[in-house]
């Protein structure tokens, strides 16, 4: 059951082991990983601001410095390249028609309660402004999985300013999308992507 209002989760009981070398890789390059662990084994994680192709670059090699699974959703183009589309699903990824996703949320949803009841891990990380370029908000797909599976929310951020990449702070949504992006708004802060005046606002699009 969805509580009231939106709360921050505080607990990590999921702790995981990542690749060294990952780690050695991006301190080469002077990027930081920050993470301290989970709260479930179960959630959505949202990826801000995403403003340039690097970004998927440096968050493939903050995955494997972490050492967690994911699951992402691109575009079903990307995914009948050859080569590249194998090694996107190697990745965890699944391709979508945007044209016609409408099902992909609800289907996301089921198999997110269904790894809770199983005990299984599955993480869900999108980049909720579903492009690279200067947009009017946010895409609101995320919001919809991780309410209808109640499971919490990850905010992961970008800043290039910092050279930091990591888990800012987990949320358990409330249901009520004007006080849960209000939470999500204020836990993200003030991040700098490669090209920050790209960066969408922290609302749903119009």
């Amino acid at each position: 059951m969805a509580p009231a209002a939106p709360l921050e989760l505080l607990e990590r009981p999921v702790q995981l082991r990542g690749s060294a070398l990952a780690r050695a890789v991006l301190r080469a390059f002077g990027w930081r990983v920050v993470f301290d662990g989970l709260p479930a084994a179960q959630g959505v994680a949202i990826a801000y601001p995403h403003t340039s192709n690097w970004d998927f670059v440096v968050g493939i090699l903050a995955k494997w410095a972490i050492g967690i699974q994911v699951t992402f959703w691109g575009k079903d183009s990307l995914f009948r390249i050859p080569l590249l589309g194998p090694w996107l699903r190697w990745l965890g990824g699944v391709p979508v028609d945007r044209q016609n996703a409408s099902g992909i949320v609800g289907q996301m949803a089921d198999a997110l309660k269904q790894a809770s009841t199983e005990g299984r891990f599955l993480w869900l990380v999108l980049a909720p402004e579903g492009t690279r370029s200067s947009g009017e908000g946010w895409r609101s797909g995320f919001y919809h999985v991780a309410t209808a599976a109640n499971v919490p929310l990850a905010l992961i951020f970008f800043d290039y300013q910092r050279r930091e990449l990591g888990f800012r702070r987990f949320l358990q949504l409330s249901g009520d999308p004007a006080a849960d992006m209000a939470a999500i708004a204020q836990g993200f802060g003030a991040f700098h992507g490669r090209r920050p005046l790209n960066a969408a606002p922290i609302r749903f699009k119009p």
